[in-house]
């Protein structure tokens, strides 16, 4: 099955920043369907010029669409689904879903006057646009099954009151944030807790879920009337804890966006916080607070995090394995007197370096990922110091290479270290200046790289395919075998050589 990923990149020449919003908006789109009672189509438009390098939704491309693709679906847990079958891949026109081009358009919501049928059931269809900075880069599809008609309860009412100003956030492009999403997976779900405020912070709507974990808190009566800031920080028993969660609700009342927040109260519950602003067209309509009652979940997350500060452990202990080895070959490059062979112990001690740089990144991280960019602001300085020595290349870094699954990291980091390595001997003179620069560019679907230097150029008669350098060769391998990417090395005008470095990041990162 494709994922997003894999069909952003496959349908539109979407950015890889527009592209990791459209992610975003899947990451929260859960809480949408489950306030909505419906599911959620994510369509991205499909112009005559697949290839244009613009995205579509601006003025320019609106002529051009053709078609709508889907590219992901979320059902709800509040309520019977639309769609039983998979969408996600589907295309429709624009005969037949014109509300799209409609949203995209004119950046507003449209809802069908008619009810759509899909398998003999009936649907309410309403598009919505998705804007990010100055453009729309895709639309939702708000789908509910209207096969059981009834008198919507006051929870129901809340519940489509809050996902409508939710839709509308969408639509000025102010929700959701980036910033807030860090652990949006572990966040309290709709059904674990509902509490709506108005302006003022007092609640007018709460779950009974909602009431439930605030009496598990030690509050005994209603919350309907109460003003939620203040009373939530009078049940938290550390002091530190209390400040910082009422000051979460008291930032989404002005607008502000939170991650979520978990504290323990004076009897001992334990309770999972997040609030969410309600904005609507940029007026201030309140806040929304989830909780969930993690008490007994807590006890198990105790065993977990035993279990990934042994992983982490274990990553720190090979990297101190790896610089004790490092230090050996430091060590023995010392005391030989072979000019090759002291260079060959001296490129060992660099690629152990490098590999062992890796694993320090990941015992400090929690989810076995990898930030590239501060990761290779360690490795280029070490790279630096080695070929400061023997001539005066000047080594630069453009672009950002972003956040990668330990997988791709350590033989990327090798490959990037090889490339950059093989620049400083190869393209320029004993003591010629000169400059390597490194960039990087991402999109939805590839991570680009590109080494180029000013130097001499390739030799005449150079081809990859038959080079024999030991480290063009486990850049090759580890290219072809590792990061089933592709490797370029070309001439640049006036002069220098460029190597080009493709990764495909669908389904790992």
């Amino acid at each position: 099955m494709s994922t997003l990923v894999d069909l952003l990149g496959e349908h539109s020449g979407l950015s890889g920043d527009a592209a990791d919003h459209l992610q975003t908006v899947v990451a929260e789109w859960q809480l949408l369907a489950d306030l909505s009672f419906a599911d959620f189509l994510m369509w991205v438009p499909i112009s005559r010029a697949a290839d244009d390098p613009g995205g579509a939704g601006t003025r320019q491309n609106e002529p051009q669409i053709a078609e709508f693709v889907c590219v992901a679906q979320a059902r709800p847990t509040t309520g019977a689904t639309a769609h039983p079958e998979d969408v996600v891949g589907t295309r429709v026109s624009i005969v037949d879903h014109p509300q799209l081009v409609r949203a995209m358009r004119e950046v507003r919501i449209f809802r069908e006057e008619d009810p759509h049928w899909n398998r003999e059931v009936p649907i309410r269809r309403e598009a919505i646009p998705v804007r990010f900075g100055d453009q729309v880069i895709a639309v939702l599809s708000r789908e509910t099954n209207l096969t059981l008609p009834k008198v919507p309860s006051s929870l129901e009412i809340a519940y489509i009151a809050g996902a409508s100003d939710l839709c509308q956030m969408i639509v000025d492009g102010t929700f959701p944030n980036s910033g807030s999403l860090t652990d949006v997976h572990t966040s309290p779900r709709v059904g674990d807790g509902f509490i709506r405020l108005d302006q003022t912070g007092t609640v007018v709507f709460s779950s009974p879920n909602g009431l439930s974990a605030y009496h598990r808190m030690g509050h005994e009566s209603e919350l309907v009337g109460t003003r939620l800031a203040p009373l939530t920080r009078s049940l938290i028993a550390d002091p530190f804890d209390a400040t910082e969660i009422s000051h979460r609700i008291l930032d989404a009342l002005e607008g502000r966006p939170g991650s979520r927040a978990e504290a323990e109260s004076r009897p001992g519950a334990v309770v999972l916080f997040r609030a969410l602003p309600l904005r609507p067209g940029g007026v201030a309509a309140g806040a929304l607070v989830l909780v969930r009652d993690v008490t007994e979940v807590k006890r198990r997350d105790r065993a977990l995090l035993s279990k990934d500060a042994t992983i982490r452990e274990i990553h720190h202990r090979v990297k101190n394995n790896l610089q004790t080895v490092a230090a050996l070959l430091r060590l023995q490059s010392r005391r030989t007197t072979s000019e090759r062979a002291r260079h060959a112990l001296e490129d060992s001690v660099r690629r152990v370096a490098s590999i062992a740089l890796v694993h320090e990144t990941l015992s400090m991280s929690v989810d076995e990922r990898v930030d590239l960019d501060q990761l290779l602001d360690k490795v280029l300085p070490m790279l630096s110091e080695v070929t400061t020595a023997e001539s005066s290349v000047r080594l630069t870094r453009d672009g950002s290479f972003g956040v990668v699954v330990a997988d791709i990291a350590t033989p990327l980091v090798m490959v990037l270290a090889e490339l950059v390595q093989n620049a400083v001997e190869h393209a320029f003179d004993q003591g010629q200046e000169g400059t390597v620069a490194v960039s990087a560019a991402r999109s939805a679907r590839w991570l680009d790289v590109a080494i180029a230097d000013d130097g001499k150029g390739l030799p005449a008669g150079f081809s990859l395919e038959r080079a024999d350098g030991l480290g063009l060769q486990i850049v090759r391998t580890l290219v072809e075998s590792e990061l089933r990417g592709s490797l370029s090395l070309r001439a640049i005008s006036p002069h220098g050589t460029e190597a080009a470095l493709r990764i495909p990041l669908s389904r790992r990162c």
